[in-house]
């Protein structure tokens, strides 16, 4: 039977602050010795009050903006009463009723389909758990991470395939990241989601039992586990048994999910008002000022490169993918104002195509890169004027790409200058033509297509050096003689 799946996520998002949530100590906690980056307030010290962390605060107010919220001005921390044993509070302080952000959206366009419009229901701020590590009998605690502030980003149940939760996902992080709020990097925890998924009766249009899947710390494991876990669900409800609503964990070396625990109803969190903090109340001012510093965001960015610069949707998309690169090429087209033919177009297709390639080769990343933008604005300039074919320029830039020299310099040293000068070529043209005699005859004989074996003769004569087009209309003008 065909079942639509009903799915909505809750991401938690850790951000870039100097000190955690509600103290002064520092938020740098990955990597760290355990237990070295605590004090009275995140140990839950008797008599320690905690303080609200302003940069925390700035940066859950601006995802909210880029993903379409209403920015509540009056918002209160409250207590979640559940135990949690690595919070040595035994309580989490986040927010229930009146969180920062409310009723946003943001539009993701999911692999083989259009774009479809996911809604945000709330964005909230909380602090982050410690670290339990399990070691034969015993359990030992990190809090090191324990206070660090927290961002928890829940969806409407509008997502309907694992294609959507990862396009979801990818898109949630390439929006912390163009804000500079999180880094994203879910192998070091700072981005983790938690899926809750149901499959509809396709005979009353009913949602089923809900089954939630939780930390799950990869792109893979977003998509795989819902794969799992809708073709799960299927094969119970066709086999005429009952979904339990329980909670799921995700083994990724298994490919499976396994149960964790078994929920009886409302979990009863008695959420209620942090009696140590008072009520947030925001000053609208502030928050305008905000929107106003917000980064041009990557639908934005996508909309100019296609209007702007006549780029595809595909290319734009490549481009903006990651804010550096989008942030290099902008840095390339402005060098290139100077030259009209080095367009964006060209300079899209040097960055996707041969710098891509280079990077992924030697798994480097565009931050390390020692190629100036007005360096490749000079490289697409001799090849436009043909001093370099395609293949010297690309020999060029992985020079270039190696050393950070100046493209010029290498062209002189490497001797790779075209051969554009037709009575050089015209000689060498001749030669070729009295060096392969039976190629020759087969063109005359209406074979047009061995043209492209006598360029190749003569590019390999002149050492690849010679002009393409130069050669073969110098060719062809010798042959038709």
């Amino acid at each position: 039977m065909e079942y639509k799946p009903v799915i909505g996520m809750e991401v938690h998002v850790e951000l870039n602050t100097a000190s955690k949530m509600f103290c002064g100590c520092s938020a740098e906690a990955f990597g760290a010795a355990p237990n070295t980056h605590t004090c009275p307030v995140c140990l839950a010290m008797p008599g320690a009050l905690p303080v609200i962390n302003r940069q925390a605060v700035e940066n859950t107010i601006k995802l909210g903006l880029a993903l379409n919220c209403t920015i509540q001005p009056h918002n209160v921390f409250a207590r979640k009463n559940y135990f949690y044993p690595d919070l040595p509070k035994g309580y989490q302080i986040s927010q229930y009723e009146l969180p920062l952000c409310l009723s946003g959206y943001v539009e993701v366009e999911p692999e083989g389909s259009g774009s479809k419009r996911i809604r945000i229901h709330r964005v909230h701020l909380e602090e982050d758990t410690g670290k339990l590590m399990h070691v034969g009998s015993h359990s030992l605690v990190d809090l090191n991470r324990a206070g660090v502030p927290l961002m928890e980003i829940v969806t409407e149940a509008d997502i309907h395939s694992a294609a959507e939760a990862f396009a979801y996902v990818s898109k949630l992080r390439q929006l912390v990241r163009y804000l500079g709020i999180s880094s994203g990097d879910m192998e070091k925890g700072a981005m983790r989601c938690e899926v809750n998924l149901s499959l509809t009766d396709p005979q009353t249009g009913k949602w089923g039992t809900k089954v939630e899947v939780k930390n799950l710390n990869s792109f893979r494991a977003v998509r795989n586990a819902i794969a799992y876990e809708i073709e799960r669900q299927a094969k119970v409800l066709d086999g005429g048994g009952k979904i339990q609503q329980v909670t799921m964990g995700w083994d990724e070396g298994r490919g499976i999910t396994v149960l964790q625990r078994v929920k009886e109803g409302d979990t009863g969190y008695r959420y209620f008002p942090e009696p140590d903090l008072p009520p947030l109340n925001l000053e609208m001012a502030w928050i305008e000022e905000l929107k106003t510093k917000l980064p041009e965001l990557p639908d934005t960015k996508v909309a100019r490169y296609m209007s702007a610069y006549e780029l595809t949707p595909k290319e734009a998309a490549i481009l903006t993918e990651d804010q550096l690169v989008a942030d290099y090429f902008d840095s390339v087209v402005k060098a290139a104002q100077p030259y009209p033919a080095v367009t964006p177009k060209l300079i899209s297709n040097w960055l996707t195509g041969e710098l891509f390639r280079l990077l992924g080769e030697s798994n480097g990343e565009i931050s390390q890169l020692k190629i100036k933008p007005v360096q490749v604005v000079a490289l697409i300039e001799l090849v436009n004027n043909k001093t370099l074919n395609q293949p010297a320029a690309k020999q060029v830039f992985g020079v270039m790409f190696e050393t950070g020299r100046a493209p010029q310099e290498i062209v002189e040293e490497l001797g790779l200058q075209q051969i554009s000068n037709s009575s050089d070529l015209a000689d060498i043209a001749r030669q070729v033509i009295l060096d392969n005699p039976q190629p020759v005859e087969q063109f005359k004989k209406g074979k047009e297509t061995i043209i492209k074996f006598l360029v190749g003769q003569l590019m390999k004569a002149t050492r690849g050096k010679a002009h393409p087009q130069l050669a073969e209309q110098l060719l062809r003008e010798q042959l038709q003689k």
